[in-house]
């Protein structure tokens, strides 16, 4: 005789439904430096929600610095940790980022230059995200558009 699943819809699933792996970039008109200073800014206070209301975020830039949402008064959302930090190519933060549930994830910015030097005028900026865990519908659904919108944001910010 079968039992039912105690675990509800989330029996019989396989790996893949249990991942998440968006990866996407963006060619953006501006030197590495100032592509990365503007991804900074972006994940920090002047960030905005895909609706483009205010949504400011706080991100300490050093290696195990929180990537977080202060509410204020000791309240907030913690989204991740800086696990890698290296201006102008490379931030690494893990953590559930926007998922307030069982989730692992870790989220990879990288800005190369596409002619080859630093100083160049033309950068592209890639966000590969991955996660592991019951990931909702809603966010799985919703995640490939909120990293399309910080990347458009980055480059309105630095073009």
């Amino acid at each position: 005789m079968d039992q039912a699943c105690p675990y509800g819809r989330w029996c019989g699933m396989d790996v893949s439904s249990l991942s998440l792996d968006v990866d996407q970039h963006i060619e953006i008109t501006a030197p590495d430096a100032a592509v990365f200073e503007g991804l900074i800014r972006r994940l920090g206070d002047r960030n905005v929600n895909p609706n483009d209301e205010p949504m400011p975020m706080r991100l300490e830039c050093w290696p195990g610095g929180r990537w977080f949402r202060d509410l204020g008064d000791g309240t907030g959302h913690l989204w991740g940790f800086v696990q890698v930090i290296k201006p102008p190519k490379l931030l690494e933060i893990h953590g559930p980022m926007f998922m307030s549930y069982a989730v692992a994830g870790h989220v990879a910015f990288r800005v190369e230059s596409l002619d080859g030097d630093s100083r160049s005028s033309r950068s592209k900026l890639s966000v590969r995200h991955r996660a592991f865990g019951l990931i909702e519908d809603e966010h799985r659904k919703g995640v490939t558009h909120g990293w399309t919108h910080y990347l458009n944001s980055v480059k309105t910010e630095c073009e």
